[in-house]
Formats: structure tokens, sequence, C-alpha cells
């Protein structure tokens, strides 16, 4: 397939072709070279000059590519800002790093768009098969690491050392078999319920994305949530579970009143031009008078640039999307954001909720993030519920909302469905009171 910005070999076809070039190399005992390229803070060209510009700037990186390839070379989009270019018949590291020179050279020349100029830099990762890798996997995982080492040093280019084979062969398998598994329906939505320690009822809950790989089993977020982001995936990953939570949540039939469902969405998504348009067309899709969208964000997504994002939130919030500032402590906290910050609500981070009891330190440290937001209209939510005392000690806080095992496992979406319309509260001992809560929860 090919990409629709440039016309280049999109990263799964990509994925292919590298297979089959080591593979015919090795059969031919020949040398092969891998280029990454990497556009240097893409991110902030489309903050910036917007998301036109954006495309513009990767069409004439693609057109330098094609300038510098030879017949028989391969060259692909492989991320957002990433390119690859594999180069067989070298007849070694030299042949690819005069590459990679004319390729800093020629991107070294202003690019004039209709009212802006932008200069346009890369960083650019290299390795050779044989000399740092036998097998495809490997090969783009040294690669990949030896832009890493560009990118740090701020070179143009750096040449691979060698990567552990065996790990880069598991992160391979996983990217290889994601790329199909929204085409397949093997992602799922499930939920974890959050309920208000005011009145004990259900206010929304969180929707998390499992995979149900035919041949992995069910695999969790953790095993393919960083390949995803390291790959490109995870744009079209968190649009999936943007779309998919809203769908669902509009189906929910409850006595509870408006529910919220949250949705995560990583530093990579929310940096990008078009992230509010997103949103918004998933939400305008699926509207649903009985439940309302809630985004979810790290804290470190907008340290570095809280200007921009700050603008993207209060946009959002303009349109009644609900925002809240997740993991926070464990992040760059800082007061200095508080008075201005486009948020509704702080989600404390589990490593402080679940120590309440036993770590003073932790008590203190939530009391003072509940205090905290109070002081600045912003709610709070608990995350790592998983005993009735931590409960009791949230409320006695004066905590808003809380979420955990001993409310609810996360659980697939006609499960949650059944939870939210049998549940009956909190009892005296502080005991979620639900029909066949434990089957529920999963």
């Amino acid at each position: 397939m090919k990409d629709s910005i440039t016309g280049l070999f999109d990263r799964q076809q990509f994925l292919r072709i590298l297979n089959s070039e080591v593979n015919e190399a090795g059969t031919h005992q020949i040398a092969l070279a891998l280029l990454l390229v990497d556009i240097r803070q893409f991110g902030r060209i489309n903050i910036k000059h917007g998301y036109a510009a954006g495309d513009s700037v990767l069409q004439v990186v693609a057109k330098v590519l094609e300038q510098v390839h030879r017949k028989g070379d391969q060259i692909a989009r492989i991320g957002d800002d990433q390119f690859a270019l594999i180069l067989p018949g070298v007849l070694n590291s030299g042949h690819a790093e005069l590459a990679a020179h004319k390729i800093h050279r020629l991107l070294d020349v202003p690019v004039q768009l209709d009212h802006d100029t932008i200069h346009c830099t890369a960083n650019i990762g290299i390795a050779l098969y044989p000399d740092h890798a036998r097998g495809a996997e490997v090969l783009l995982a040294a690669a990949d690491e030896a832009l890493r080492r560009a990118r740090l040093s701020d070179q143009p280019f750096c040449v691979a050392q060698g990567v552990d084979d065996d790990e880069y062969s598991e992160h391979w398998d996983i990217e290889m078999a994601l790329e199909d598994a929204i085409q397949k329906s093997e992602l799922r939505v499930y939920f974890q319920p959050k309920i208000s320690l005011l009145t004990g009822k259900p206010v929304g809950a969180e929707a998390l994305v499992r995979w149900e790989s035919a041949f992995r089993g069910l695999v969790g977020p953790d095993e393919f949530i960083p390949v995803a982001e390291s790959t490109g995936f995870i744009r079209p990953l968190t649009e999936w579970m943007l779309n998919s939570a809203l769908r669902l949540s509009s189906e929910w039939e409850h006595p509870w009143g408006e529910q919220e469902v949250s949705v995560n969405v990583p530093t990579q998504i929310l940096e990008r031009a078009d992230f509010v348009d997103t949103v918004m067309s998933a939400r305008e899709l699926w509207n649903s008078e009985g439940s309302r969208l809630c985004i979810e964000i790290l804290e470190q997504s907008f340290i570095e640039n809280i200007e921009a994002v700050f603008a993207k939130l209060k946009r959002l919030r303009d349109e009644g999307v609900r925002v809240s500032i997740d993991d926070f402590g464990t992040g760059y906290s800082s007061l200095s954001y508080f008075r201005d910050i486009p948020a509704d609500e702080l989600k404390i981070d589990r490593s402080f909720v679940s120590g309440l009891i036993q770590e003073r330190d932790n008590a203190n440290i939530v009391e003072l993030i509940v205090d905290l937001a109070h002081r600045f209209d912003l709610s709070v939510v608990a995350e790592g519920v998983e005993d009735a005392k931590t409960l009791s000690a949230l409320k006695k806080m004066q905590c808003d909302v809380a979420q955990g095992y001993f409310i609810a496992r996360p659980m697939p979406a006609d499960e949650y469905h059944g939870w939210l319309a049998n549940y009956r509260g909190i009892n005296a001992s502080g005991a979620i009171s639900a029909p066949d809560t434990e089957k529920s929860a999963g």
C-alpha cells in the first residue's frame, strides 16, 4: 500500500519489503544498508504553521529521498515524521554514510510555502546487514538505536552499534500482528467504573484497550502500547478507541443519570495539529445525551509546550469535553500552571493511593493534592482503590471519585452494561452492593 500524502510505501508494506530484501541479501551474500530519516521538530512545524504545512514538508522530504535513491533502492514513510531508505548491494558503511550526507545536504534548503519559509532538518540512523544484524527485525531495531543516538547527540547521522536480537524479535512479531488487529476486529474496549464518594453512585468509566490476538491470546496494554507508540500505530489506535468508547457509551441503559466515558490520549496525539478536530469528529459522530466525553492526558504531555497544549485543551472544554490530568503527582508537578490549567479534574496515581493506609507520607500527599485541586475548582479521582479502608479514608479526605479493583475490575463492554444496570451502591461496611459483582468484574 502507498502513503496517501507522499505516495511512498507505507509502514506495513515497508516491513514486508525489508524482510524480503534481507532474505535476498542473505541468499546472495551481499550487504544491505537501512537508513531511518527522522524530521527534526516536526510536531512544532504542525503546531506553528498548520497541518497543511506539515504535509508539504513530508512531500519535500519524499522528493529528496527520491533524488538520492538508486535503481533497486526502496523508500517508505514509516511514521508521522519518519522515513526509511533500503540500499541493497552497498560495499560498506561508507556508501550508506555518503547517502546520509547527501540527504542532509539536500534538506538544508528552506521550504517555501504560501506565506511561510520553513527550515527542515533531519537526523539519520544507519544499520548494515550483516554487520549489525542478520534479521530484518533486528536490523530495523539497530537503525532505530542509531537514530536515537543521532537525536541525543544532535548529529546529522549515526551508525549502529548492535542490539539485543531476542528483545527486538519479540517487538517485531508484535508490530507485524498489531498492524492488522483493527481490521481483524481483535481489539476490545474494557470499562472500569468510577463512583462518587459523596453519593456512592456511578459517575462514569475509564475506557481501556485490550487485544484479543488469535495467536497470542489476551495481550495486555503494557506489551503492545509501547510498540504502538514507537511505530506510529498509536494514531489509528487512539482514533479507534475514541470512536469505539463513545459508540459503546451511547448504548448504556441505567438509572444513574449522565455518565462520563474517559479516554486516554498519548502525548504524540496531543501534539498533532489536528488533535482537537479528531476528538470533535468522534464526539459529533456518536453524540449521546446520556454520556459525555472526558480526555485523560499525562501531566508530562504539556510541560514542554504549555501554551500550545493549553490552547487545544481550552478549545475542547469550550465544546463541552472534560479534561483530566492522569497519574498526577508522578511527573513534573508545578504550581505555576495551576492558575491557568484548562482541566476539570486530577487523577491521583495509584502508587500513592495503594499505600494510603500503611504509609502516612502517602496519606499526606493525597490530602495535599485533594486540597490543592479543590482550591482551584478541580475535582479529584483516586485510582487503585483496592479495599474498604482505603475507600473510607479517601471519603474522609473529601476525595470526589474512586476507581479500582475494590469497586470493579475492568470488564468487557457488555459486562459493564450489566454492572451499571445492576449496581446498588455501597453498604454500611463499605462493600459494593451489586448482583454478580465478581462475575461482572471479570
